[in-house]
This record gives C-alpha cells, sequence and structure tokens, in this order.
C-alpha cells in the first residue's frame, strides 16, 4: 500500500483510538493527515537513557521544532498523559529504526527493537494546527490529495546541546498571500504545535534548493499567485540522529504519527 494511502472505512478514522487500534493491527500503514480530527498528533524520537537527558536540554533549547508533549520513563511504552490505551511500540503506522545513524529498518512495530533502557519522546506535529487552518477555509493540498506533507532540510542550524546538533527541518505548505496572512494568526495560537511559519517566500534564504524536491513526505506543487509557508517540524529530529549518529534510535516515519487522545483545543494559548 503507497504511503499516502490507508484502509479508508475498515476503521472509525474520527476517533483517535480507533486510529491507533488500526495502527496497532497493521490496518494503517500511511499518513494520519487528516484522520481524528480534532485530536492532537505527534511525532517520535526513542533514544537511549544515557542520552535522554541531552536529548531533553535540545527540545528545550529548540521549542519551535520540538516542542515536547510527552515523555515515557525508561524502559516504559506508555505515555499516560497522552492516552490510556496508548503503546509506543505499535501505534504509529510506520516506524524507523536507526544505528549509528544509518537507517537499517522501517516497520510498523518496533516491539522487537525494544530494549529496557529506552526513553520515549513525542513531540508536537503541525498536522494538529492543520484542522484550525481548515476550519479558516484555507485549502491544504496535500490534505486534499491524500498525500504527506512536503518536508525539508533546510541551512538554519539548531541551538546545540551535548552531543545534539543539526539543521531544521521544516514542513511546507502553498498559500494564497491572504490565506498565509491568516495562516500566522491562526498558527501562532498553537505554539505546542510549531507556532508560526519560520519562513515564507523565497526557499533558496533557508536553502532549500528545489521546492518540488522534498527530503521527506511527498511532493506538493506550488501554484502561480501561491507562496511557498514553512513552518518549524518535528522531523527534525531525524535529520539530528543522522548528523550525530547515536549507536541507537528509533523515530517515526514522516507522515505517520501518533494520534494522541489529548484535544488541539488544549494546546491552544487564545
Amino acid at each position: 500500500m503507497p504511503a499516502s494511502q490507508h484502509a479508508a472505512g475498515a476503521f472509525d478514522i474520527g476517533s483517535a483510538l480507533s486510529v491507533r487500534l488500526a495502527c496497532r493491527s497493521g490496518a494503517l500503514k500511511g499518513t494520519t493527515s487528516g484522520l481524528a480530527p480534532g485530536f492532537v498528533q505527534g511525532n517520535l524520537a526513542i533514544l537511549p537513557a544515557d542520552l535522554a537527558g541531552d536529548f531533553l536540554r535540545f527540545c528545550q533549547a529548540n521549542p519551535r521544532p520540538c516542542p515536547i508533549i510527552g515523555v515515557s520513563d525508561v524502559g516504559s511504552p506508555l505515555v499516560p498523559v497522552l492516552g490510556r490505551d496508548l503503546d509506543i511500540r505499535t501505534d504509529f503506522p510506520g516506524y524507523r529504526v536507526w544505528e549509528n545513524g544509518e537507517l537499517v529498518a522501517e516497520t510498523g512495530d518496533v516491539g522487537q527493537y525494544w530494549r529496557d533502557d529506552l526513553v520515549s519522546f513525542v513531540i508536537g506535529c503541525s498536522l494538529s494546527f492543520e484542522e484550525a487552518l481548515l476550519d479558516e477555509g484555507i485549502p491544504l493540498r496535500h490534505v486534499e490529495r491524500g498525500l504527506r506533507v512536503p518536508m525539508f532540510r533546510t541551512s538554519i542550524d539548531c541551538v546545540p546541546a551535548g552531543p545534539f546538533s543539526g539543521p531544521m527541518v521544516v514542513s511546507m505548505r502553498p498559500l494564497k498571500a491572504a490565506h498565509a496572512i491568516r495562516a500566522i494568526q491562526v498558527t501562532s495560537r498553537f505554539p505546542a504545535v510549531h507556532g508560526a511559519p519560520v519562513h515564507i517566500g523565497d526557499p533558496a534564504l533557508i536553502g532549500i534548493r528545489d521546492v518540488s524536491q522534498p527530503d521527506y513526505g511527498d511532493a506538493v506543487e506550488v501554484l502561480p499567485g501561491e507562496l511557498p509557508v514553512f513552518w518549524a517540524c518535528g522531523v527534525t529530529p531525524q535529520s539530528v540522529i543522522a548528523k550525530v549518529k547515536p549507536p541507537f534510535a528509533i523515530t517515526h516515519a514522516p507522515g505517520c504519527m501518533l494520534v494522541t487522545d489529548r484535544r488541539n483545543t488544549e494546546f491552544a494559548v487564545i
């Protein structure tokens, strides 16, 4: 099944728990964009405990790309603050497993890779604020087409912490100028899920050579009369992991998020 598709109708796409159970059973293998409207979605970074403190400081120093919304206890696959029936090992539709900065596996279940020294970090996701944009009548092309949002590595350096450093990753949505202005206002209300855009307009100014060739996700064209609008993205830890090369790590597959029981409205500041 292509990454941009899922078995529509096989589960209740409006229920956060149903989406997680669909991931757990293998029924959902694609993007979670547009699923369970109203519920917060999250990115994932799992690291050994001896690196967890430095990674926490890295996230705290870089709240735009890495806003933490939940952290597990050492060795626990549970993050109760995000959902009672929630298992980090199975409830994403796609995972990536890393060794020494190299991608060694892509899977829908990381149970076989689980270790007692792992700490899970769930990071706020821009898919959460998309509901607010859609409610404002702002069209989102990747949602309309069932695609993963396009994501790009940039020339914007994150603030380093311990061994962790690297470039910020951004997600891009093409918008007409009036919609872009409104999108800034709307997403500014959601700092816990990346907040306002970090850049609008010329991609080259943030080190993106070709906006039609994303580093992650699916390509979405920018039509005449539209501006590319870029938000900080929770895939940033994957870029950092590839640079820092920790001995072991697990992340989500881009576009394949954890759907939590928390409501988007809980994270709005006004």
